[in-house]
């Protein structure tokens, strides 16, 4: 449970966070700090398990049935990645704390940097190819809030957007790889996938699959061609880069490639997407950093270079290029960090990252200019720090890459020469920052910062100095229980002595500092600040050129197929699905069954007469009498109701009915504040034989449609039962589900979980429809009463612009004696629904029911007795209501897991109680009430929005104005 533990902690963190005063930045930077460091502490000690066992599990059933299960797992590698994401996370909020301004929202920044967080480890503790993919897009969520996080910024917004899309595009296609990787492999456990190697490799489907993982981690980690990015994520504070282009966001690309390393790597179609990508990246982000003029754009180029490195290693199929890759990952996890840190530092004490402003820093800043200095030193590769080691393994690597003569050739001198672009541009990061004549043109002026905001700085920068001085005892066993990991049995032999005495790696990387020193000499001579030969290779000018190109395509698109007319949108859906029918019946053809038919009741047949009567003159008086329209396509609902009661169908009966009691109260509000027709209509205007021919369209195809429809029926029920699964659910219900009610059981405890999205998707769309409405203000034209409602106030001597009075205990008028009785109705809508709710289990009703009865008797209070008089006594609070249901549901199933059951297994306990005597619980009644609870919250949330209409309207009249 340990896993799960350290799973579970940032996300609670996260919601903890949400909730604390915008005015607690202590106790935010202390709750988040504590979340971080527990994970780290919880992680750390799990090493000797790992040691000792290899693999740490924890499984928890979901659906097994469909091989899904929640799975947590946790091997030397996902135990190197836990470490990095929760140490420096605990770094960073150190750092944040000192940071962020106190007029910055803090709990939304804190918040969302815990779900980032959590995220995160869920994707590096997932095992299992859904699961990971799951938690892959959430990180693209966080993210983009953390991007976002100063929206009122237009660069950040941009910049946010921008990564989403690239990186929640990257997501779809991974989906898309994991699902055929786990169908190739025959389950999507990540044990089973990492074992099925051969299996893989040789199935034809290979490729894709390699192609759909890889867009994924490349767009993750903005590798070429999705490098652009990265670079416009950096409007984001400074704490968020530090982190999401440390150790994570853009690490949880390479960290796919590499836990797939085992089944993907090793042919050649991966060499050239995979190590391509990467040699793109490495020498095109150095390049590009070598020009920036932004301390951050700097850093943000540098890490799609150091990435590209990392990707071109983990590319070479060599099991030694894989231990570089994962040691590079560490090494550049602490300097970036550290760097990134020490440019918000500038930033927050000068008010700038312009290096053409900055200069001369060092006498101001020297503890932040030395950190600063080691740091750079480390991304450049100088001995004795982190970031020599692992570079001098790449050069290796590329030396004895097992390819063609021209390959063994080339890279070794892309290396080379990234390396030069890497000194060179960390020599000017530091150079024209910290050193030179002092700047007098700041918005502030320089001085160090507090010694906690550098104190995670300097932790890193030792972590360098350390891991480049004493590899072995430092980083050592650590490394190599994550490659062996990820390797097995295949894993190699290596050293990370300082020394190797004098050999080829060692030139490469002497011939890099000398030529990154002469290629930085050089570039103080410019005077422009363009970019040399990519000035007009610009990744965002492309992506900007397809999003423009999409839009269009989709306006030409919505001017074809779209009609603001109704009326032409419901014609485009009904020609779609007879066109559909139709393909179907001519591929297949088409027949009667054979199964023989009941006779015709005369009283069934007068149902169907009267209710198909309803239904046509609903559809006649539709255009010119709404009111009369709603109430014949009520009858017609009714004679549906009816059916089903004919049919022995009690529960879609009752269901049907109190659909059609809200629907009907729903619609009657809504055409109350609908304009009304215009005048030049209502006089009647000569049809012309155009309106004639289309009307004539419309009702053949309506014609169409319903025929088509109803032969479709009658052949299907006419044809003998098949061995469906309704023979289960019937002889099951009362074993397996407890109840006799097969509808009910059915709809709580076999598809409970159909159930619960359904009843979250209600949920999203109440909250939808209140946010729409909120802001709706009827027309001009149908503010005044109705016609009748005047005539009748005037009959009962009732002023025609009075506000209702709260206090007056009945409404006077023609509505006096209607109050009566739906006052006296509510507490027994109450009962009716409590029992409909309590016997759903073994009879006809359910939640379902039950909160549309108690909804329906909430809103005829508002009807009658007014909204002003209503809510000046009864407190419904509907979203509290939806909140709890939703709650209710989802903690009936998650209480299974308590007894190591899937989500959702009913539960049951049968025992005597005094008093009461013999009694029996499930945990499906907790699931029905939250049902009830959140049926009855988002019918009078979308009914009462509605209402609320009749209170703007009488402050319009008093004189009030505003919203309300």
């Amino acid at each position: 449970m340990s896993l799960l533990l350290i799973l579970l902690l940032p996300f609670v963190g996260s919601l903890c966070a949400a909730f604390l005063p915008s005015n607690a930045r202590n106790a935010e930077a202390w709750l988040a700090g504590i979340v971080a460091l527990a994970a780290a502490v919880l992680a750390a000690s799990l090493y000797p398990q790992v040691v000792a066992e290899g693999v740490i599990r924890t499984t928890i059933p979901w659906a097994p049935g469909l091989g899904l299960d929640f799975s947590l797992r946790m091997d030397g590698y996902a135990w190197l990645f836990a470490m990095l994401i929760t140490v420096i996370g605990a770094l960073v909020v150190v750092y944040a704390r000192y940071y962020m301004s106190p007029d910055d929202p803090v709990p939304r920044f804190f918040s969302f940097f815990l779900a980032f967080m959590g995220a995160m480890l869920g994707v590096v503790l997932s095992g299992n190819l859904i699961q990971i993919a799951m938690f892959w897009e959430l990180t693209s969520l966080a993210s983009f809030m953390l991007i976002a996080y100063w929206h009122h910024r237009v660069d950040a917004r941009r910049g946010a957007r921008m990564a989403l899309i690239v990186t929640g595009a990257g997501g779809l296609a991974l989906l898309g790889g994991m699902l055929l990787l786990g169908h190739i492999a025959g389950s999507y456990d990540l044990d089973a996938v990492l074992a099925a190697a051969e299996t893989i490799q040789n199935h034809p489907w290979y490729p894709l699959t390699l192609i759909l993982i890889a867009l994924g981690a490349l767009t993750k980690s903005a590798q070429f061609p999705f490098h652009f990015w990265l670079p416009h994520a950096m409007a984001a504070p400074t704490p968020v880069s530090a982190y999401l282009h440390s150790a994570t966001m853009v690490k949880a690309g390479v960290f796919l490639l590499a836990r797939f390393w085992p089944v993907l790597a090793g042919t050649d179609l991966w060499f050239w997407i995979v190590g391509g990508a990467g040699l793109c990246s490495l020498l095109i982000g150095a390049y590009l950093a070598l020009f920036q003029q932004d301390m951050k754009g700097v850093l943000a180029y540098s890490t799609i270079s150091h990435l590209g490195l990392i990707t071109l290693l983990l590319g070479m199929n060599s099991p030694l290029a894989l231990v570089a890759a994962v040691f590079h990952i560490v090494n550049h996890a602490t300097f970036k960090a550290s760097l990134f840190m020490a440019a918000g530092i500038v930033d927050h004490e000068t008010g700038t990252r312009n290096m053409q402003r900055l200069s001369g820093l060092y006498r101001a800043m020297p503890i932040t200019a030395t950190l600063a200095m080691v740091a750079a030193a480390a991304m450049a590769g100088v001995p004795l720090l982190n970031g020599f080691l692992s570079k001098e393994m790449f050069f290796a690597e590329t030396i004895f890459l097992d390819r063609p003569d021209w390959q063994r050739i080339g890279l070794p001198l892309a290396a080379t020469l990234a390396s030069m672009f890497s000194v060179a541009y960390s020599l000017r990061f530091i150079h024209q920052v910290f050193f030179g004549p002092p700047t007098d043109d700041l918005p502030r002026a320089p001085h160090e910062p507090t010694r906690w905001m550098l104190l995670p700085s300097a932790l890193l920068v030792l972590a360098c100095i350390l891991v480049g001085m004493f590899p072995g005892i430092t980083v050592g066993p650590y490394l190599q229980t994550a490659t062996d990991s990820i390797l097995g049995s295949d894993a190699p032999a290596y050293s990370l002595a300082v020394w190797h005495g004098l050999n080829l790696p060692l030139l490469m990387s002497a011939a890099a500092f000398i030529g990154g020193i002469a290629l930085y000499r050089a570039f103080l001579w410019r005077t422009g600040t363009d970019v040399p030969l990519l000035e007009r290779i610009d990744g965002k000018r492309i992506y900007d050129w397809l999003q423009t190109m999409l839009m269009s395509g989709a306006e030409q698109a919505m001017r074809w197929l779209f009609s603001p007319r109704l009326q032409m949108q419901l014609l485009v859906l009904i020609l779609v699905a007879l066109g559909g029918a139709l393909l179907a019946l001519l591929n297949t053809g088409s027949s009667w069954g054979t199964r023989e038919t009941t006779p015709l009741h005369p009283a069934f047949a007068l149902l169907w007469i009267v209710g198909a009567a309803c239904a046509l003159a609903a559809a006649w008086q539709a255009k010119h009498h709404r009111f009369a329209a709603l109430v014949l396509s009520g009858g017609a609902g009714l004679a549906t109701s009816l059916t089903f009661v004919w049919f022995s169908a009690p529960d879609l009966a009752l269901t049907q009915l109190t659909v059609e009691v809200v629907t009907a109260v729903l619609i009657l509000l809504g055409l109350r504040w609908l304009p009304r027709r215009d005048a030049r209509f209502a006089q009647g205007r000569p049809e012309t034989a155009r309106v004639r021919l289309r009307r004539l369209r419309d009702l053949l195809i309506a014609a169409a449609g319903g025929l088509g429809l109803a032969a479709l029926a009658y052949a299907i029920l006419t044809r003998p039962d098949i061995d469906g699964i309704s023979p289960f659910f019937i002889t099951q219900a009362l074993p397996l589900g407890g109840g006799l009610n097969v509808v009910n059981v059915i709809l709580v405890d076999f598809r409970g979980f159909d159930t619960l999205g359904e009843i979250t998707v209600l949920a999203v769309v109440a909250l939808t429809v209140f946010a729409l409405l909120r802001r709706f203000r009827p027309a001009p034209e149908s503010i005044p009463l109705p016609r009748q409602q005047r005539e009748q106030n005037a009959a009962d001597g009732i002023e025609e612009n009075r506000v209702p009075d709260p206090d007056a205990l009945l409404p006077s008028g023609y509505l006096m004696l209607p109050a009566v009785l739906v006052r006296l109705l509510l507490p027994l809508a109450m009962l009716v629904s409590l029992f409909f709710l309590l016997r759903g289990h073994n009879a006809p009703g359910g939640g379902f029911v039950g909160g549309l009865v108690l909804a329906t008797a909430i809103i005829l209070q508002y009807l009658v007795g007014g909204t002003v008089w209503v809510e000046s006594r009864l407190r419904i609070h509907p979203m509290v209501w939806i909140a709890l249901g939703l709650l209710s549901a989802a903690a009936a199933g998650a209480g299974a897991w308590l007894y190591g059951y899937p989500f959702l297994t009913s539960l049951a306990w049968h025992g005597e109680l005094p008093l009461l005597g013999e009694l029996h619980l499930s945990s499906v009644l907790l699931f029905d009430l939250g049902v009830y609870m959140l049926v009855v919250g988002a019918t009078v949330l979308m009914l009462v929005v509605i209402a609320h209409q009749s209170l703007r309207r009488h402050h319009r009249k008093a004189g009030i104005g505003g919203r309300t």
